[in-house]
């Protein structure tokens, strides 16, 4: 059975994204140090790649290359996708996209980008672990890490370590 993992950043304040739909707040942390926990070794770790349309629209409009080319990719959305950026899949119902990830053998399952399906997926049960890379920034505006729908947990602390630059990484299994 596939884990479900997140992995992302948020400012101090607990936002993603700015106010102007901008990471300019995070690239000025690019060259930061994560060690063992850096971005491109945890995506060698992982098979398939599952985000939001929100996300995918964020990613596609980037004039980079798209960097999941060695993932299986699913976006969950209810929109068509016109001319898709890279090969991925499409999915509307959370629930089966659930279904299909927990029947997975060949890897672990990343929850890339926003806190909205990230958020799906802990109210069914469905988000394993989560490193949350705290950033020292307070942005002011923007998208919370989570947005707030009512669902409570308490996730239990595997880990929290003082990075680079400021950062702090917490790791939780939910």
């Amino acid at each position: 059975m596939a884990r479900i993992l997140g992995y992302i950043a948020a400012s101090l304040d607990g936002r993603i994204v700015s106010g102007d739909d901008s990471l300019e707040w995070l690239y000025k942390y690019d060259d930061m140090d994560l060690g063992e926990h850096d971005y491109r070794l945890f995506l060698k770790r992982i098979r398939t790649v599952v985000m939001g349309r929100g996300t995918y629209d964020f990613l596609a409009k980037e004039q980079s290359p798209w960097a999941y080319g060695d993932q299986r990719v699913i976006v969950v959305t209810s929109r068509p996708l016109d001319d898709p950026k890279g090969t991925l899949e499409v999915r509307s119902d959370v629930d089966a996209v659930i279904s299909e990830l927990r029947a997975l053998d060949d890897g672990d399952v990343w929850m890339l980008g926003g806190g909205r399906l990230q958020m799906a997926f802990m109210e069914r049960g469905a988000l394993d672990e989560i490193e949350i890379y705290l950033i020292p920034e307070i942005i002011g505006s923007g998208q919370p890490l989570f947005p707030l729908t009512g669902f409570r947990a308490s996730p239990t602390l595997i880990s929290a370590t003082a990075i680079n630059k400021g950062c702090v990484r917490l790791h939780y299994r939910i």
